[in-house]
């Protein structure tokens, strides 16, 4: 397979891809960016937003909270902060998480937890606007 790049994509939490692709699309934090077999080499980090996979014809999308990009002669890894395909993700589960975390985050008691709610919001919202995104 000469048209294609190994890729590997990490959270802290798991492995959630590993194989040959054609191509990855990545929300860099200084601008989204493709991956194509035999890219040059570089290292950048990442915004919250869409990775893309493309793998036999299909598209894979994942959402990632940020992270790091390291593109080498030998493919591209992805160390993701926090990562989730959006097919696995539940629109219903989502909006009912992001109210609870709206509440907390609207808590006049703890600074701290208030502050972790609203960091958790932001990821959430982020979330939920590539799902409507990648619906249409």
């Amino acid at each position: 397979m000469a048209d294609t790049l190994q890729f590997s994509l990490v959270s802290p939490e798991r492995e959630l891809f590993s194989g040959e692709v054609t191509q990855v699309d990545a929300p860099g934090t200084e601008g989204d960016f493709g991956v194509l077999p035999k890219h040059a080499p570089f290292m950048t980090t990442l915004k919250p937003g869409v990775v893309r996979i493309y793998e036999n014809g299909n598209v894979t999308p994942v959402f990632v909270r940020g992270g790091f990009a390291d593109v080498t002669p030998q493919g591209l890894t992805i160390l993701a902060e926090e990562a989730v395909r959006l097919a696995d993700v539940d629109m219903a589960e989502l909006d009912a998480e992001i109210a609870r975390v709206k509440s907390d985050a609207n808590d006049p008691g703890d600074e701290a937890r208030r502050k972790h709610a609203a960091e958790r919001l932001e990821y959430l919202e982020a979330l939920r606007a590539a799902m409507v995104a990648t619906a249409h």
